[in-house]
């Protein structure tokens, strides 16, 4: 098994010069995924961090819309992949090491998720205040925890600008202040 490092971003709101950090970040770490849980909020911003993620060692990102996502970008939603971007409408699921992976911009839809039983990861957005918790799901007769992350926002509107790294070797996530970086 391969393990790996996973940034997982929010509400980009148009700020390329927070997401370049970011990206650059994931570049030094050798960050090759991320999951983004929606309003970047243009499809310039789209391009923008498509073509800026790792495109020489062939970076993937996961990406579901949000509310701030304007008409042009919504268009991309009768499309699965754009460049190294995957795409999806309403929330995205994934596995990635043998863990499943829910994301979602809502937070309200983001628990439903956590709560189906069905995965052991829900990431969402919208409220750009970074948060964790243990959501008790149930599956069958089993009852057991699925984590939920709001990473903040890359904006740092309303809050200071963050996002996540989860380490699924460990499980353990880090929050990351955009204004840390270089």
């Amino acid at each position: 098994m391969v393990y790996t490092k996973i940034a997982i971003i929010s509400d980009v709101h148009n700020n390329e010069t927070n997401l370049k950090k970011v990206l650059d970040y994931c570049a030094r770490e050798k960050i090759k995924k991320i999951i983004c849980c929606g309003d970047l909020a243009s499809d310039e911003t789209l391009d923008f961090m498509a073509d800026n993620f790792n495109s020489s060692s062939k970076g993937e990102i996961f990406y579901t819309f949000g509310n701030m996502d304007n008409e042009q970008l919504r268009e991309f939603q009768y499309v699965d992949v754009y460049k190294n971007i995957n795409l999806f409408r309403d929330f995205g699921e994934i596995e990635i090491e043998r863990k499943r992976v829910a994301f979602v911009h809502y937070p309200d839809k983001a628990r439903r998720l956590a709560q189906s039983g069905k995965y052991d990861f829900v990431f969402y957005g919208h409220t750009h205040k970074p948060w964790t918790e243990l959501v008790e799901a149930r599956k069958n007769q089993y009852i057991f925890n699925c984590t939920m992350l709001n990473p903040g926002n890359v904006a740092g509107e309303i809050y200071l600008p963050t996002f996540a790294v989860w380490d699924t070797k460990t499980d353990k996530f880090e929050l990351i202040r955009v204004h840390d970086l270089q």
